[in-house]
């Protein structure tokens, strides 16, 4: 098979785009810092009045108006957990600056190209969940009479949280609908054996086709031909069986040869290999529960209160799952500890004291804690789920941050951390991956109080000690500084994109720490010399010369955010206008009566 290349049918825009220059958003509005342009529309991201990270979705061309209206008037009559529905409509008349366009969710995460152009091929449990989610959103859309036409790996994202969603809407609508002559560009579109290469006519079951090529390529990290594919057990050895039996019917030439439906070929998989027995969750009578599998372990534990969707990640503590709490239908994080911890019924004894404690922390920038439960030896606790990833999966997704980016949500981490401290609460692990990102694009708090309950020998020196405080590392008394050293961390790997020591083990990143290698550290990073000596003293060796606490800490922080302010307005307007923004220009949202809540 001749290898076809993955392309991006996508490309990130840092501004909005010029047919945006003349808009005029509502009082209290403000444009995001992201956006995307497809083929033929435009993705911006704005924030609402009240701080909420929305999708404005417009079309570059002013003459795809009316095709635009459609798309956001078809949408706002969809109804699937996959499909994203039109919030807004906003039309263009005389006394509106602002128009065409639509607003919906804004959808943090990436396409499964994307995904696999950066890691490589997915995971066999993942490509099943892809087949359920998106087979069910299919399924619904043929249910209502209509076909999409361009499913692909370029209109699949999956969210940090593990949730998928399915785009390309502006293809899903009548032909006469759809400006004369478009039609999606084949490059990023996988075109149907059905199909010549000028026509395009969408049906149930080219979509089936198109979906079982976005399978393929998941597995595999190729995009099938269109006639001769090759045996997914050459490309892809440990996929079972069944489920490649199941997408290679779906790739068959011959429409009539494929599945009867798409609902039809999710069922098929459901019976051959019974998606949450054999192969993830073996019966209890064939295999051992100490010996199966986390998930199968999961499953077993929870019973009938959680159903386990997809896994989040893995950490030194335990694995975390996305699953629905079917008593409160919604859907949650289940976080569950590794056996090795389960066991030991000193530490889940602490852990369950502290899991109370921290539950009791209410503060927006904190995720909170729902629950802690318990079956046999699996021990697990449930919190909110985190739909925007983690701070670690932005800076590794899109780079560095600036500083004007960041500056509020790290005033917010500051004042969580002053409510958790005055409660007695020391987080003692905190790190990016325990920075988690809502749906709104704000950074909360995870896992308060867990690190302690399992033991201070478990913080910092062991996972990863990149932002671990010389006295964790060394096994010494740990206090509210140790929360503010991480978090100076923290702002260092935002800004730069790495930790401040670099990575290794306990001893190599202490051995740095107490290097004095930290000033021309911070030298090179170029940052304005303010938030450099806020650095400097965060991330200082001795507790002593560290800032005491998270409120001297957000003291500092905010001086240094109206200190780079104050320089900004500074300079001459003319200056202004031709450099454009300034390193470390920044809007004063703070209010210094802000006090934790």
């Amino acid at each position: 098979m001749t290898r076809q290349p993955l392309l991006s049918a996508h490309r990130s825009t840092d501004v909005p785009p010029p047919h945006l220059s003349d808009w005029e958003l509502p009082p209290g509005w403000s444009w995001g810092s992201e956006g995307l342009q497809r083929e033929s529309r435009h993705y911006q991201e704005v924030m609402d009045a009240l701080g909420r990270s929305l999708a404005l979705v417009s079309a570059p061309n002013p003459e795809h108006g009316e095709w635009l209206a459609n798309e956001a008037r078809a949408l706002a009559h969809r109804n699937h957990p996959s499909i994203p529905t039109t919030y807004h409509y906003w039309a263009t008349y005389s006394a509106n600056r602002r128009g065409p366009g639509y607003l919906r969710r804004w959808i943090t995460g990436e396409t499964v190209t994307s995904r696999v152009t950066r890691q490589g091929p997915e995971t066999v449990p993942l490509v099943l969940q892809i087949l359920r989610e998106a087979g069910s959103t299919l399924a619904y859309l043929h249910d209502t009479g209509s076909a999409h036409g361009a499913v692909s790996s370029s209109t699949v994202w999956l969210t940090p949280g593990g949730r998928l969603w399915l785009l390309g809407w502006e293809w899903v609508l009548h032909r006469d609908q759809i400006p004369n002559g478009l039609r999606p560009d084949n490059r990023y579109t996988p075109w149907v054996p059905e199909w010549s290469d000028t026509a395009w006519t969408p049906t149930p079951k080219s979509d089936q086709w198109q979906f079982a090529a976005l399978l393929f390529t998941a597995l595999t990290g190729e995009v099938p031909p269109r006639d001769d594919v090759p045996p997914i057990a050459l490309l892809r050895p440990d996929c079972p069986v069944a489920v490649a039996r199941v997408i290679e019917q779906g790739l068959q030439l011959d429409p009539d040869a494929r599945h009867s439906s798409v609902a039809a070929m999710v069922r098929e998989i459901d019976r051959g290999i019974s998606v949450h027995t054999r192969l993830v969750a073996p019966e209890a009578d064939e295999v051992p529960i100490d010996k199966q599998s986390p998930e199968a372990r999961l499953r077993w534990a929870t019973g009938d209160d959680y159903e386990i969707l997809a896994p989040l990640g893995r950490g030194q503590f335990g694995s975390v799952w996305r699953a629905r709490d079917l008593s409160l239908s919604r859907e949650v994080a289940i976080k569950v500890l590794h056996p090795h911890i389960s066991k030991d019924d000193i530490a889940v004894g602490r852990f369950r004291r502290e899991a109370r404690l921290a539950a009791q922390l209410a503060h927006p920038a904190i995720v909170p804690i729902y629950d802690t439960d318990s079956q046999g030896d699996i021990v697990w606790y449930t919190m909110e789920l985190a739909e925007g990833g983690s701070v670690a999966s932005l800076v590794a997704q899109s780079g560095a941050r600036s500083l004007e980016e960041i500056a509020p949500q790290i005033d917010q981490i500051l004042e969580a951390l002053i409510a958790a401290h005055i409660s007695g609460i020391i987080h003692r692990d905190l790190k990016p991956e325990n920075i988690l990102i809502d749906r709104y694009q704000r950074w909360r708090i995870g896992d308060f109080g867990i690190a302690y309950a399992l033991g201070d020998e478990m913080a910092g020196s062991s996972g990863t000690p990149s932002f671990a405080a010389p006295e964790q590392l060394l096994g010494e008394s740990q206090g509210p500084a140790t929360d503010c050293y991480a978090l100076a961390s923290i702002v260092y790997y935002v800004l730069t994109g790495a930790a401040p020591f670099g990575e290794g083990t306990s001893e190599m990143i202490l051995a740095q720490q107490l290097s004095e290698t930290l000033p021309q550290r911070l030298a090179a990073t170029e940052l304005p010399e303010a938030l450099i000596d806020w650095l400097r003293r965060g991330l200082a060796a001795r507790i002593e010369d560290r800032y005491a606490d998270a409120e001297e800490m957000r003291v500092a922080w905010r001086q240094v955010v109206r200190m780079l302010r104050r320089l900004e307005d500074a300079r001459p307007w003319w200056r202004r206008l031709l450099d454009g923004p300034a390193e470390g220009e920044l809007v004063d949202t703070f209010d210094e009566t802000d006090s934790p809540r």
